[in-house]
């Protein structure tokens, strides 16, 4: 019976950009956001949830 060889680990994910919610909303309860050629609302509720719509 042969073995398989051991496989190397998996390299690790892409790092991803974090960027706190403060800093993109500048104090503002809603920002818009373009991409793709359309514009997207981001906004914080009255619980403080982020709600981004089309």
């Amino acid at each position: 019976m042969q073995k398989t060889p051991p496989q190397p680990p998996a390299p690790p994910p892409a790092e991803i950009k974090r960027v706190s919610s403060a800093e993109l909303m500048d104090g503002k309860r809603e920002v818009e956001i373009s991409h793709g050629g359309k514009v997207y609302r981001l906004r914080v509720t009255q619980l403080n949830k982020l709600i981004l719509t089309a």
